[in-house]
């Protein structure tokens, strides 16, 4: 069992490049420990900057630092960095096109027992609808390094959004069929096609292969990249399957589900349903007991797409 997660694949990479590339700075909102950013603090104090509970300053102060050359990763929860910040990530970063690359930590409903006001339930819609900000959801930690050695070369804004806990491994280490801004294909069917991100994929995975155990072939796509959505690929898996079942870790409005419907309406017209959290606040309990609730999970996924099919 994985026991490495997401947000400390992300401060490993850093690390590793950080010792050559000086520009590389990683700042945090009183956050470096819940982003497993104390390492690169304590190795590099001088590409480490310490703003304090100020997500608004923290993102500010990350583009005026990208507009002086630098690197930066700013590292605070999804929650706030999406919400608190949101003007700064509009102006500061997607609008004067600074390379900072936002990581949003303890996505989705990590924070469980916290409640509402820790869930970042609307920052993959939020974030979106950002012109000129990209936003991804890694769903492992192989993918997530590929994403951000892949982020390090290039010089434009970005969302991450990672979970809180370890999660599953989906790939192997040196062997990730990784393409930027390109879905990954776990399998290939025709009876559905599920498209899933973050930490939505690897219950859509196991649910493709309980329903190959009832004879429904299912397509998986791995949609880290909701924006630029892979739409070639939408569009591929959609016209190959009767019906179209999106997941993720998010409000049912203005997310993956709602981008994969739009893309479908328009090229091939299927039934797509989308895997959500509810329009409401969530049941208090850990990930696990929260996506079970909801039925968003690997038995709770087949039975949709069952259903859908009319098995």
């Amino acid at each position: 069992m994985n026991k490495i997660p997401n947000r400390q694949a992300i401060c490993d990479v850093l690390m590793e490049h950080a010792k050559e590339d000086k520009d590389i700075v990683v700042l945090c909102s009183d956050s470096r420990g819940s982003a497993s950013m104390t390492p690169f603090a304590d190795t590099y104090p001088e590409q480490f900057v310490e703003t304090g509970i100020a997500e608004q300053n923290l993102v500010s102060i990350s583009a005026g630092m990208a507009k002086c050359g630098k690197k930066p990763y700013a590292a605070s929860p999804a929650c706030f960095l999406s919400t608190r910040s949101y003007e700064q990530a509009k102006i500061d970063c997607a609008y004067s096109n600074t390379n900072v690359k936002l990581i949003g930590i303890s996505g989705g409903i990590s924070y469980g027992a916290l409640g509402m006001s820790h869930h970042s339930a609307q920052d993959i819609a939020a974030m979106s609808a950002i012109p000129n900000m990209r936003v991804y959801l890694p769903s492992d930690r192989f993918q997530t390094r590929c994403l951000i050695e892949a982020l390090l070369k290039d010089e434009k804004p970005a969302y991450i959004r990672v979970g809180r806990n370890p999660v599953e491994d989906i790939y192997e280490e040196g062997n990730v069929p990784f393409e930027m801004d390109k879905a990954t294909v776990l399998c290939e069917g025709t009876d559905a096609a599920i498209v899933a991100c973050g930490e939505m994929v690897k219950p859509s995975y196991d649910a493709a292969k309980l329903l190959k155990e009832e004879g429904i072939s299912v397509t998986v796509l791995d949609m880290y990249c909701v924006k630029p959505l892979d739409r070639e690929a939408v569009i591929k898996a959609a016209s190959n399957a009767k019906v179209v079942v999106t997941a993720e870790e998010h409000s049912p409005f203005g997310g993956l589900g709602s981008m994969v419907s739009q893309v479908v309406s328009e090229n091939c017209p299927r039934k797509v349903v989308n895997l959500a959290l509810p329009d409401s606040p969530v049941i208090t309990g850990t990930s696990k007991q929260v996506f079970d609730h909801y039925g968003l999970n690997a038995q709770g996924i087949a039975d949709t797409v069952k259903k859908l099919l009319g098995k």
